[in-house]
């Protein structure tokens, strides 16, 4: 349990000889301060009940004021401590800093996105931050203007952001800044089942979002609110996801790989060395010769991370090390590329070459770039090799999946796919392994 109490804070005092009065929160042996923004003298307090003498003029009115701060400091120990809820005095410090004040659904969502975009995870800051913009739009709905009015304008809205995010002077921070740190037109009480209900039909029906994208947008209201309580923003009777209200399904889609034959035409593939699209295939195969490496991992793959005929890198999404064996594949396409080799800390693959090493913002817009292109040349490679699938940079992982079934172990491929659970690996393969409901159903239909 957390000891509370008030005390006069005699390391920064005033011109006028005043001291301030905080709230010293103690748990754990750890010890954080609570200024209350009320100052006195020294002779003024009473270090033995905690109070201020009946000598200060407004002694009763300050002590009622402390009374109550500490009071609430109490009671969020106190709540914390019955939840079982592994709470810091820091956590204690930040709610009862909360305590009182009005923080709005936007500006705390604002100050999330800042700080993912801070901690350079840019993938993750900026659809989020159109999430927020989404929000606004519903909050902005007019359910009885003509259906097609409100798209059009919603789509010229994202357009301009999409032209202004482009320009030089553009500042990701000061948009998010200037946008949403101000607005208190949403507050986390406001958002209810109805509320959600609504916003996913509007998704659907204005955003013409798929369930997939709904689905997103739902968890990152849900993070917020997990946060905000965690933080004392707001209560957690308010929380709009517990129990039988708004639940959350991710529903898995199909997942679709290429056969080994439709491979080996992409192998195949009469392609001028040098272009684009010729660059196109070797990512994309290399990607699926080391099991579906995500592309990202393989436009930041640097000629020092090839050590004795193995790969050695740390993945993106998870920052998990990897060591796989260089297959032979995979060899002959570094060939080709080892004679633009400027130093053994450069990039392999030409689409970052020219990139920031020192700005990781840089590097993500460039490698999202990249991306964009790789796909618009995979879709020509669909069509040269007769595929009739969804050629994609991520369909290199489908695959490998796909080709490698049941005949590998989970286990093994837990390892390959770089998996923290056994269970997400199942799950996943699950996908692709088809035989013995095939089998089932000839045996029924041939017997």
């Amino acid at each position: 349990m957390a000891s509370i109490k008030i005390i006069l804070w005699k390391h920064d005092q005033k011109k006028d000889g005043t001291f301030p009065l905080a709230i010293r929160i103690t748990q754990n042996r750890k010890t954080r301060y609570v200024f209350t923004g009320k100052y006195i003298r020294e002779n003024e307090w009473n270090e033995t009940l905690s109070k201020v003498k009946k000598s200060h003029p407004n002694s009763v009115r300050l002590n009622n004021y402390l009374l109550k701060k500490l009071t609430e400091a109490d009671s969020i120990a106190l709540d914390a401590d019955a939840s079982k809820e592994n709470i810091t005095s820091k956590d204690i410090k930040k709610k009862v800093q909360r305590k009182g004040k009005s923080v709005s659904f936007f500006q705390f969502g604002a100050q999330r996105v800042k700080q993912k975009f801070q901690s350079g995870t840019y993938s993750v800051a900026k659809p989020e931050l159109s999430i927020l913009f989404n929000i606004r739009e519903f909050l902005n709905w007019n359910k009885f203007e003509e259906r097609q009015i409100i798209i059009d304008r919603i789509k010229q809205r994202r357009k301009e952001r999409i032209g202004k995010s482009r320009k030089q002077d553009y500042s990701f921070l000061s948009e998010v800044k200037k946008e949403f740190e101000q607005d208190a037109t949403l507050y986390f009480e406001d958002i209810n089942q109805a509320f959600l209900s609504n916003y996913k039909i509007f998704c659907i029906s204005y955003l013409e979002q798929k369930t997939r994208t709904v689905t997103n947008q739902l968890i990152f209201i849900r993070t917020l609110f997990n946060a905000a309580i965690k933080e004392g923003i707001v209560d957690s009777k308010h929380y709009p996801f517990a129990g039988e209200k708004e639940r959350i399904r991710v529903k898995s889609g199909h997942k679709i790989g290429l056969t080994r034959e439709e491979i080996a035409n992409i192998e195949n593939a009469d392609l001028k060395e040098g272009e684009t699209i010729w660059h196109t295939r070797n990512i994309w195969l290399f990607a699926y010769y080391f099991a579906g490496i995500r592309v990202s991992d393989v436009l930041e793959m640097k000629w020092s991370d090839f050590m004795d005929g193995r790969l050695f890198y740390t993945m993106n999404k998870n920052e998990k090390p990897v060591s796989l064996k260089v297959p032979d594949k995979a060899k002959a396409i570094l060939e080709f590329y080892k004679k633009d080799m400027q130093s053994n800390s450069d990039y392999v693959f030409p689409y970052l070459k020219k990139a920031d090493f020192n700005s990781k913002r840089d590097i993500f817009v460039k490698s999202r770039n990249a991306s964009t292109l790789l796909n618009k040349y995979l879709k020509r490679i669909a069509t040269i090799c007769k595929i009739d699938k969804n050629l994609s940079n991520h369909i290199a992982r489908h695959s490998f999946g796909n080709i490698a079934g049941d005949s590998i172990s989970p286990l093994m491929l837990q390892k390959l796919y770089r998996h923290s659970d056994l269970k997400t690996t199942i799950n996943y393969q699950a996908n692709f392994i088809h035989k013995d409901a095939d089998d089932a159903l000839d045996t029924v239909l041939n017997s």
